[in-house]
C-alpha cells in the first residue's frame, strides 16, 4: 500500500502542537483565534480538530460552548520545568486571618521519597505510592494517621539526598499540620475529641469497639467520611468484620454512624471508638477473642440449644428482637439460599494477619475412597485454615440459623448458644413392647447411616423411609418420634398444616423447602395429625385431591425419615398406604402401661412426692391416656405447692374428682 507522505505530514502538522493554556492539541484556530473559512465538505470528513471553549456563566451558573478563544486564559503552571522539583505545593488564599495561604495539595515528584512513602503508607486504603503522579490533598489524612511512622522513616533514612528530600517534605507538612497534630495529641492525652476531629482518631486498620444490640463487638476500620442525612451531620465509619459465608471465612462491610455533637466528648462514651481507648482493653480483647473462637467453631452445620434474644425481620423487613428458647440449627449456607435478600456478604479476602495455614488433615480410607469418587470432595484434602487471635477479635457476634420451635430463620448471638443437654433416657421411658422399640430404632439408625445405599429404578426416588403411627389420642405416637430423635441426637422437625398453607401451589413450595432442609440436616420429620393431607381422594373435592397428589409426588423423592401420626388410619388414601414402609398401630393403654406412665412422670418431676406402690396400682386402673395422666399430675403438683406439702394421693384424688365431672372423660 502506497502512503502519500506529504498528506500525512500536513495532517500531523495540523494536530501536533498545543494551544496555549489548554491540554488539547493545537488546531488551525490556535494561531489567530479564529477558524479559516469553512469549505464545502461531507459531515466528519475534514482531518482536523475543532476547538470550542466554555463561555461565561449566567446568573444560574450555566455556560455555553463558544468558538472564541478566551482572552483571560493563562499558561499552565505545571510543566516540564516544575516537574524537576522534588515537590510542588499548590497554595490558595487563606481567609482565617492566621496566615496568607493554605496548602491545597502537594505533588510528590521525588522517586526516592515515593519509595520511602511506600513503606510508610503500606496497606493504607486509597494511597498508591508507585504512581507516576502522586498527589496528597488537604487535610492530608494519611500523614496525620501515619505521622509517627513518617518521622521514624526520616530518622532511619541513611541516604543523604533522600533524607534531605524527606526533611523538606516534613518541614512543609509540619507547618500545615501542626495545629491538627497538636490537637490530636491533646485529645489522646485527655481522652476526648470533637466532632470535627473524629477522623484523626480513626486510623485505617485500627480495631474499633462498638456497642450494638446483643453485646459489644470489635471491627476493623477501613475508612470514614463526613455525611449529612435527615437527622443531621454524622461521621460514617466503614468497618470490616470477619464472617463465614457458607464455604469460607472472609471480610465483610458494616457501617456505623456517629452523629454530630457540640464541644468535646469523652472518646469512650461514643457508640464506636478505637479499641485502644477502652478502659479495660485487655479484658475486653480476651472476651472478644474467646467469642471469636466459638464463632469459628460454629462454621458449617450445627445442632445447638439457645436461650435468649435473637434477631428476626418484621413485615417491613426491619430487624427486630425476638425471645427464643429451645433447639436451633446453625446453617449459613441454607440461610443464604432461603433468604437471598437477607444474606450477608463475606467475600473480601482476609488479611495475612487474620489466619494461619495448618497441615493437611488426615483422612480415613473410607473418606479417601469417597474423595476419589467425587472431584467436588477433593477440597476436603486441602490445607486447613485457622483464624488467628487477631482474626477472632473481629469475628461477627451473630450466626444465622433456624429456630425449630418458632419455625423462623433468624440471627442468633454467639454468646447465647450452648450445647444440648440430651435426655438419653427418653426412649427407654417410652411405654412400648421391647421388640417394637428395637425394630423402630434399628430402622431409624440404618436409614441415617446408609440412606444412599438403596435406590429405586429411577435415581433419587424412594431413598427415604416413611413410618405411620396410628391409634387413639394420648398413647405415645408423637412421643415415639420425639424420643427416637432425642436418643439419636438428631433434630426433630414437627410439621403441621399451618406451616404449609392452604393453596396447592403454596403447599407444594413450602413442602419442598421443608423436605429439603430436613434431608440436609439428617433430621426426623414428624407430620402430626396428617389426616388433612392423607385423606382418601374423592370425585367432588378437586382442591383436596390436588393436595393429596402433591404429597404423593413429593414424598416419593424424600430422602429422610418421616413419621406420620393419625387417629383415622381407615380414611387414608390407598396410594399412601403403598408408600409406607412401617405401619404401627397403638392400642389403648393397658393397666400395666398406665402404671408405668404414672411412675415415669413422678420420677421425672423435680418436686417431692409420697405416692406409694398401692397408690400407683389404684391409679393404673383409671382409664386415662398418657396426655391426660400428665395433665392430672401437673395440676396435682400445683395444688401441693399451694398447700406447701409433698404430692400425695389426696391432691391427685381432688384433681381426678374434678376431671370426673367432665362429660368427655371416662374416669371410674
Amino acid at each position: 500500500m502506497v502512503v502519500d507522505e506529504k498528506k500525512v505530514s500536513k495532517t500531523e502538522s495540523n494536530a501536533s502542537a498545543s494551544t496555549p493554556g489548554v491540554a488539547t492539541p493545537e488546531t488551525a484556530a490556535s494561531t489567530n483565534g479564529q477558524d479559516p473559512a469553512p469549505k464545502p465538505a461531507p459531515i466528519g470528513s475534514i482531518p482536523s480538530i475543532k476547538d470550542l471553549y466554555q463561555g461565561k456563566e449566567d446568573s444560574q451558573g450555566r455556560a455555553q460552548w463558544v468558538d472564541k478563544y478566551p482572552e483571560d486564559a493563562e499558561e499552565a503552571a505545571e510543566n516540564e520545568e516544575t516537574a524537576k522539583f522534588a515537590f510542588i505545593a499548590r497554595k490558595k488564599k487563606c481567609f482565617s486571618g492566621r496566615k496568607k495561604f493554605d496548602i491545597d495539595s502537594i505533588v510528590i515528584n521525588s522517586p526516592a521519597v515515593k519509595k520511602v512513602l511506600e513503606n510508610v503508607f503500606d496497606k493504607y486504603p486509597g494511597v498508591t505510592c508507585k504512581l507516576g503522579r502522586l498527589v496528597f490533598a488537604a487535610p492530608f489524612n494519611p500523614f496525620v494517621h501515619r505521622w509517627s511512622e513518617f518521622v521514624l522513616a526520616i530518622q532511619e533514612e541513611e541516604e543523604d539526598d533522600t533524607k534531605e528530600h524527606l526533611e523538606l517534605l516534613h518541614g512543609l507538612l509540619k507547618g500545615e499540620l501542626k495545629d491538627t497534630i497538636k490537637a490530636l495529641e491533646d485529645y489522646i492525652t485527655h481522652g476526648v475529641t470533637t466532632f470535627d476531629h473524629l477522623w484523626t482518631i480513626f486510623h485505617p486498620g485500627c480495631k474499633v469497639f462498638a456497642r450494638q444490640p446483643g453485646g459489644p463487638t470489635a471491627l476493623s476500620f477501613y475508612r470514614g467520611s463526613y455525611e449529612t442525612g435527615q437527622c443531621g451531620d454524622y461521621y460514617q465509619l466503614c468497618l470490616e468484620p470477619i464472617g463465614w459465608n457458607g464455604t469460607a471465612f472472609g471480610r465483610g462491610c458494616q457501617y456505623i454512624n456517629i452523629f454530630s455533637f457540640a464541644g468535646t466528648r469523652t472518646i469512650s462514651d461514643l457508640n464506636a471508638f478505637p479499641l485502644s481507648f477502652h478502659p479495660e482493653e485487655e479484658k475486653m480483647c480476651a472476651k472478644l477473642v474467646a467469642r471469636g473462637e466459638k464463632y469459628e467453631a460454629l462454621r458449617g452445620y450445627h445442632y445447638k440449644s439457645y436461650e435468649g434474644i435473637g434477631l428476626t425481620w418484621n413485615a417491613q423487613d426491619k430487624q427486630v428482637p425476638l425471645s427464643v428458647s429451645g433447639r436451633i440449627i446453625i446453617d449459613t449456607e441454607s440461610f443464604d439460599r432461603h433468604n437471598p435478600t437477607r444474606s450477608l456478604s463475606y467475600h473480601d479476602a482476609l488479611k495475612k494477619t487474620d489466619y494461619v495455614i495448618t497441615q493437611v488433615p488426615e483422612m480415613s480410607f473410607k473418606t479417601l475412597v469417597s474423595n476419589l469418587e467425587s472431584d467436588f470432595n477433593l477440597e476436603e484434602a486441602s490445607p486447613l485454615m485457622r483464624l488467628t487471635p487477631e482474626g477472632h477479635l473481629i469475628c461477627k457476634a451473630t450466626v444465622p440459623g433456624y429456630s425449630l420451635k418458632l419455625k423462623k430463620w433468624m440471627l442468633f448471638f454467639v454468646d447465647k448458644i450452648t450445647d444440648i443437654t440430651w435426655n438419653d433416657n427418653a426412649f427407654s421411658k417410652l411405654v412400648l413392647p421391647s421388640d417394637t422399640k428395637d425394630i423402630l430404632m434399628s430402622f431409624v439408625e440404618s436409614q441415617v447411616e446408609n440412606k444412599n445405599a438403596f435406590d429405586d429404578v429411577i435415581s433419587g426416588k424412594g431413598k427415604g423411609i416413611i413410618m405411620l403411627l396410628s391409634g387413639p389420642p394420648g398413647v405415645g405416637k408423637t412421643l415415639t418420634a420425639e424420643s427416637v430423635a432425642e436418643s439419636m441426637h438428631i433434630p426433630l422437625y414437627m410439621m403441621s398444616a399451618g406451616d404449609l398453607g392452604t393453596g396447592p401451589d403454596e403447599v407444594e413450595g413450602n413442602l419442598q423447602k421443608i423436605l429439603e432442609m430436613v434431608a440436609k440436616w439428617d433430621a426426623i420429620l414428624l407430620l402430626d395429625e396428617c389426616d388433612v393431607f392423607l385423606e382418601e381422594r374423592t370425585t367432588h373435592d378437586l382442591e383436596r385431591n390436588k393436595l393429596v397428589s402433591i404429597f404423593l409426588r413429593t414424598l416419593e423423592y424424600y430422602e429422610g425419615i418421616l413419621f406420620l401420626t393419625t387417629n383415622r388410619v381407615a380414611n387414608m388414601d390407598a396410594a399412601f398406604q403403598s408408600r409406607i414402609h412401617i405401619s404401627m398401630a397403638y392400642p389403648n393403654l393397658s393397666p400395666e402401661s398406665r402404671r408405668q406412665i404414672w411412675s415415669n412422670f413422678l420420677e421425672m418431676s423435680k418436686q417431692e412426692s409420697v405416692v406409694s406402690e398401692e397408690d400407683l396400682d389404684y391409679l393404673s386402673r383409671i382409664e386415662l391416656n398418657g396426655r391426660q395422666i400428665k395433665n392430672v399430675l401437673k395440676t396435682s403438683f400445683l395444688l401441693s405447692m399451694r398447700r406447701k406439702s409433698p404430692l400425695r394421693r389426696e391432691e391427685i384424688d381432688v384433681v381426678l374428682a374434678i376431671e370426673g365431672r367432665r362429660p368427655d372423660q371416662n374416669i371410674s
